[in-house]
């Protein structure tokens, strides 16, 4: 839309520029000619304009309703109308966010786990206690040995009760050598961020809908939801978290993984031959090449990451 002020001063470009007369002039913009002859006698707002830029600079998110509060307080109270207008004017404008910052993490190839300790998964499951109440469970495994590290649950489990929990695991079971969770706003939080730089652990966020690169324990939360969620009423928190330790000893000693030949978890951990490839699930079957900047190697281009 063409305002006005931008015809009037079409009107006089084609005066000056062709010799035309106003008649003719207004005659090819459009433009009735009083509007065309109209002076204006608004006052020019010199002090107003110039602490509403103020304002705007340094309430960068605040649009022209807030900042004509923070006017009304130094007296100068203007229509909000005309306090819109100048506003526009002046060239001020609240910018659209663009949505929340993610962490993106690391986008090099995933590492493919050698060996137990190198590789954590780590994802939340939801569930409800009897009287009606929602509870989480963070649960955390090895993907290589597909060992059930933790199964941490609570009504509320923010960044950094996860940072906590997941020291406690590094001082019991070691460094990891890169952990792997969803874009979730617990594992994308600045207490993650700074938990992970502080321990020095590459942290590889999957990308955003796709569970299946992260399907070692998206098999494991089901496996849990299966024989034990589904299995239990819960009365207590407590109650929840006595039966998800119990689960949790079964699943590590006594379960037998089709992947380990029918032989328990816990039974392989302890066997002095834990570093014969043939004691362990024969799950990477692709060529690697090996990275002078990865302690571990990288599954080929061409191929799918685990």
């Amino acid at each position: 839309m063409v305002t006005p002020v931008a015809k009037r001063q079409a009107v006089d470009h084609i005066r000056g520029v062709l010799a035309l007369s106003e008649r003719r002039a207004c005659a090819l913009v459009g433009l009735a000619r009083r509007v065309a002859r109209y002076i204006s006698t608004r006052a020019d707002d010199v002090v107003l304009r110039q602490r509403l830029r103020e304002l705007a600079g340094q309430r960068r998110r605040f649009g022209y309703r807030r900042l004509s509060y923070l006017l009304a307080r130094e007296g100068l109270t203007p229509n909000h109308k005309k306090l819109f207008r100048l506003y526009q004017e002046e060239g001020l404008k609240v910018r659209h966010r663009g949505g929340r910052k993610r962490a993106l993490g690391t986008r090099s190839p995933m590492t493919v786990p050698q060996e137990p300790g190198q590789r954590w998964s780590l994802d939340f499951v939801s569930d409800a206690l009897i009287c009606g109440r929602r509870f989480r469970i963070l649960a955390v495994i090895d993907d290589f040995s597909r060992e059930n590290l933790a199964l941490v649950a609570d009504t509320s489990l923010s960044g950094g009760r996860v940072a906590r929990e997941l020291t406690v695991l590094v001082e019991r079971y070691g460094k990891p050598l890169m952990i792997v969770s969803d874009n979730g706003t617990e594992f994308t939080s600045h207490a993650i961020l700074k938990w992970a730089d502080g321990m020095q652990i590459e942290w590889h966020y999957i990308a955003p809908g796709k569970p299946q690169q992260n399907g070692f324990v998206e098999s494991f939360n089901g496996r849990l939801r299966d024989e034990c969620l589904n299995e239990t009423l819960f009365t207590s928190l407590t109650h929840a978290r006595q039966i998800l330790a119990d689960w949790r000893e079964d699943y590590n000693t006594v379960r037998p993984h089709s992947q380990l030949n029918g032989i328990p978890i816990n039974r392989i951990l302890h066997n002095k031959s834990k570093r014969d490839p043939s004691c362990w699930p024969q799950t990477q079957k692709f060529q690697l090449n090996s990275c002078q900047h990865c302690p571990v190697k990288l599954l080929n281009k061409d191929h799918k990451n685990i």
